[in-house]
């Protein structure tokens, strides 16, 4: 029996709203196991700041530029990608954002604003990295859903959304790529402390009933989604391809 490796040496992955968050933490986790590793965001001060911390853990890392809803923006940033690096092997699909409101209060461009950035951002740099991979006949792609692809809470509507989506692409999308050994799988986090969530996590109320909401009793950290987008994206999950990772501390099973 071979024992299959958590290690990414040689590989290179895309890491999409990669300067800061979840996708930077992701992007750190990546690189400690050896992945040299491209992160694509808008603020390039933020990207600049990331990619030095990346180049720090010795490994080739380098920002690049893009707006994920743009598909002339994701089809350029992809090539540019596969040309400095020569290929992409992991896809971090994790580009996106929230904007809470009630469902009387949700304005059309609110909905507009988080299924473009989320859905569409998603399917635009999946769809683009799915092309190089084809070519390659390898490649391990990881989109970033949520909790809430598949449970309610108020003032969740267009996000919500978002993810439940997210999580029928990934099912399709496993379902097209296995011919071309491309695997496409989900994490869906719970509550995770990041800059997105850190005024929604200030009211002690609130984060009272989230952590009560889990089993382990507490809200979760970056490190807890090094683990699974490591596992993911490494040969040690080569056998599991449209499936759901939720990292919730217990939430679903409450």
């Amino acid at each position: 029996m071979k024992i299959p490796s958590f290690e990414l040496n040689g590989k290179v992955a895309l890491v999409t709203g990669g300067t800061k968050g979840i996708g930077f933490g992701m992007a750190m986790a990546l690189a400690h196991y050896g992945a040299d590793v491209a992160i694509v965001g808008r603020n390039r001060e933020d990207g600049a700041a990331a990619e030095r911390e990346l180049k720090a853990k010795n490994v080739k890392a380098k920002f690049f530029a893009a707006d994920v809803t743009d598909k002339a923006e994701v089809s350029e940033v992809v090539q540019q990608v596969a040309d400095e690096f020569g290929k992409i092997d992991i896809l971090v699909n994790n580009a996106g954002m929230n904007i809470r409101k009630p469902l009387i209060e949700v304005e059309e461009e609110d909905w507009d604003r988080v299924l473009t950035t989320n859905l569409k951002g998603v399917f635009l740099v999946g769809q683009a990295v799915a092309r190089q991979m084809i070519k390659q006949n390898y490649g391990r792609i990881i989109n970033i859903t949520s909790i809430l692809g598949t449970i309610g809470l108020p003032n969740q509507t267009s996000y919500a959304a978002s993810k439940g989506g997210i999580n029928q692409l990934t099912k399709v999308w496993a379902c097209e790529l296995a011919p071309h050994n491309i695997t496409v799988n989900a994490i869906g986090p719970a509550y995770i402390r990041t800059p997105m969530t850190k005024d929604w996590l200030a009211d002690p109320k609130r984060y009272e009933n989230i952590v009560g909401s889990t089993l382990l009793n507490r809200i979760g950290d970056l490190e807890d989604l090094a683990g699974p987008v490591v596992f993911l994206a490494s040969d040690a999950s080569a056998y599991i391809t449209g499936q759901v990772l939720y990292v919730d501390g217990g939430w679903l099973v409450r």
